[in-house]
């Protein structure tokens, strides 16, 4: 008897069906366990996802407050990024930016 994991992202024939493929070429955003994140040209990946991004710019945390991402970043050109430390993989392409509507505004 062998034991599937319960969650939607998996199948019976235990294979994950998120199909990364329809990524290729496309810049994606990667965020990495520790609050890293990374923006790229998705060139290559395996079946554990680990990936290859390349063009491949990082966003700076702010100096006074390491959970703050800044708008700056530093070039880090081509990356190979394990799987086991990827927390999100997002496409650039068909998103955008909101307002958190869980912050009241101050008066």
């Amino acid at each position: 008897m062998s034991v599937l994991p319960t969650t939607p992202a998996y199948n019976k024939e235990n294979k994950f069906m998120t199909d990364i493929k329809k990524f290729m070429n496309q810049k994606i955003r990667v965020k990495f366990d520790g609050g890293r994140e990374v923006v790229g040209n998705l060139i290559g990946h395996d079946a554990i996802f680990n990936l290859v991004l390349d063009k491949t710019e990082e966003y700076i945390r702010d100096p006074n407050d390491s959970f703050v991402i800044t708008e700056k970043t530093r070039s880090i050109g081509l990356v190979v990024a394990r799987g086991t430390s990827i927390a999100l993989i997002t496409p650039v392409d068909g998103t955008q930016e909101i307002a958190n509507p869980f912050i009241s505004e101050q008066k």
